[in-house]
């Protein structure tokens, strides 16, 4: 769940989440390392006056400065490739949610368990702009496929503790698939300016482990 000013990312619900978070920290990382050599480096040269004047050429240096570089990108592009070859591997589903966005709520339909299907509206309790009408109910620790689809304009279902943000377009089926890691309530938004009312479009999870969620099933 989101908490008021909150500068950091959600708590991680999936192991893609888990491997983004790792790979934010790991660049924030080398970001500081490289920000705090080059201060350092001109406060020394700028305060002492540190200049070399009888040097003209080095081929050392000149061979240092240009790997330098290249080995701290491949440190940081390695990771990211990795992750992005993550981000659209597709497993074997246990089950399938399809999700429908319309101008200003969504839809959603538990397509392969049973042909349960209902609308999520905001409503007006606390969280503010966060609570709806009906939450989308989900297993932990098993493979989800989401279908997401729209009826009008390019809407987009984001999650952001599970590391999901897929767009919702007319006439297009798009496919993301993720597991939830730990039980509990998550929230997300639309993340796709699709009208005036584009910030009442909000996202409820609530998961709960596979045995509760499929006796919840069963009742439904």
């Amino acid at each position: 769940m989101p908490m008021w000013s909150t500068i950091s990312h959600q708590n991680s619900t999936s192991p893609l989440m888990e491997n983004l978070s790792s790979f934010h920290d790991h660049i924030m990382i080398i970001l500081m390392l490289v920000l705090s050599i080059t201060g350092m480096m001109g406060i020394l040269t700028t305060s002492k006056k540190i200049f070399i004047r009888t040097s003209k050429e080095s081929q050392e240096m000149e061979i240092f400065w240009s790997s330098l570089p290249t080995v701290i990108l491949m440190m940081m592009a390695i990771p990211s490739l990795k992750l992005l070859y993550l981000t659209e591997e597709q497993t074997d589903p246990s089950m399938t949610m399809k999700i429908t966005g319309h101008q200003w709520y969504w839809s959603y339909e538990y397509s392969d368990i049973k042909k349960i299907s209902f609308d999520s509206f905001m409503t007006t309790k606390n969280p503010r702009n966060l609570m709806t009408s009906n939450h989308t109910i989900l297993p932990t620790k098993s493979p989800i496929r989401f279908l997401i689809t729209s009826t009008d304009v390019i809407h987009s279902w984001a999650m952001p503790s599970m590391g999901m943000k897929m767009d919702a377009m007319p006439g297009r089926m798009n496919q993301f698939s993720s597991t939830i890691s730990r039980s509990g309530m998550y929230s997300g938004q639309c993340s796709e300016i699709c009208g005036m009312k584009h910030s009442f479009m909000p996202i409820t999870i609530s998961s709960i482990p596979p045995q509760e969620f499929y006796k919840s099933m069963k009742m439904m």
